[in-house]
């Protein structure tokens, strides 16, 4: 199962935090605060199996069903904050006027219509911000990946964020610039809005731009999967080597899902460039971690 001894589950799981994960998680089907118990193994390795064959795997009804009315509260009263800047971006989140030979799959253009509340707008007494910060959850999460544990994003402004997509609007195809990403559906969309994907299309070795050429041009349909999730409904996924997006919202209402952004090492802060792009601002500690940068690899972002 893991390196986690018991101690130091127990070590993490205070009273509050296990008051908090029962009175909002369903912990019958997620015993969370049962940590190493056998139903507990059963659910992340559950989440391992899918991720290792699918590259995503959804708990459905996450939060309970009680507390999904307070969570799509907090949401819409938090939406109206969101940075929205209609632009034109590729799937690599790239100079789109860089030079790039014909055929290339950064030269094919998308408008970007989502929009990010930052963490610094998010009180720390809403449902999301209170799953984010549980130490039990980050270590739910921790085992899920395989991790021997898992750290707050560094970046005041992109660790946890709700993400906006409006009717009429679409986050298009993009991979992540982090391997894995954890989301929590807050407020369900009338109509359009599934979260799309291409599981593994590139490697660490391989970008494949053949293959994510075809999808980007819609004629890669036996690449796409598709889901559609509810409010409460918790996601894992990769995304740095899986191209994925979430398809145009349609009806009157806006579809709204919470980032939670966890690391492997601490101190993890994004660059300039793409918080500017996010959020229409940068602050002191994106200044400061700029020279400091560390690529993984050499992909395209």
């Amino acid at each position: 199962m893991g390196a986690t001894p018991i101690h130091a589950w127990r070590g993490i799981l205070c009273a509050m935090d296990t008051r908090m994960l029962s009175d909002v998680i369903d912990t019958v089907t997620y015993p969370l605060t049962e940590p190493l118990s056998p139903r507990w193994q059963a659910v992340v390795e559950r989440v391992r199996r899918d991720l290792d064959t699918q590259g995503c795997c959804v708990l459905p009804n996450f939060i309970r069903r009680e507390a999904c009315g307070t969570l799509q509260q907090e949401s819409a009263q938090l939406a109206p904050a969101a940075y929205y800047r209609a632009e034109i971006v590729n799937a690599y989140n790239t100079d789109t006027t860089a030079e790039l030979p014909p055929g290339h799959p950064g030269r094919i253009q998308m408008e970007r219509g989502n929009a990010f509340v930052p963490r610094d707008c998010i009180p720390t007494m809403t449902i999301m911000h209170r799953v984010y910060t549980a130490a039990a959850f980050q270590t739910f999460v921790a085992q899920c990946f395989r991790l021997e544990r898992v750290y707050e994003l560094a970046d005041p402004l992109a660790a946890l964020c709700l993400n906006v997509i409006s009717p009429g609007r679409e986050h298009p195809w993009h991979f992540d610039t982090n391997e894995f990403t954890v989301s929590l559906l807050t407020q369900e969309q009338e109509g359009g809005g599934y979260f799309e994907y291409c599981h593994d299309i590139r490697s660490a070795e391989s970008e494949n731009f053949d293959l994510v050429a075809r999808v980007l041009a819609g004629d890669g349909a036996e690449l796409v999967r598709k889901l559609w999730l509810r409010p409460g409904d918790l996601q894992f996924f990769k995304g740095r080597y899986s191209l994925h997006r979430v398809s145009q919202v349609t009806g009157n209402r806006s579809r709204h899902s919470a980032i939670f952004a966890y690391t492997e090492t601490p101190g993890v802060i994004g660059s300039l460039p793409r918080t500017r792009q996010l959020f229409g601002r940068v602050l002191p500690q994106h200044l400061a971690a700029h020279e400091q940068r560390v690529r993984v690899d050499r992909l395209l972002d």
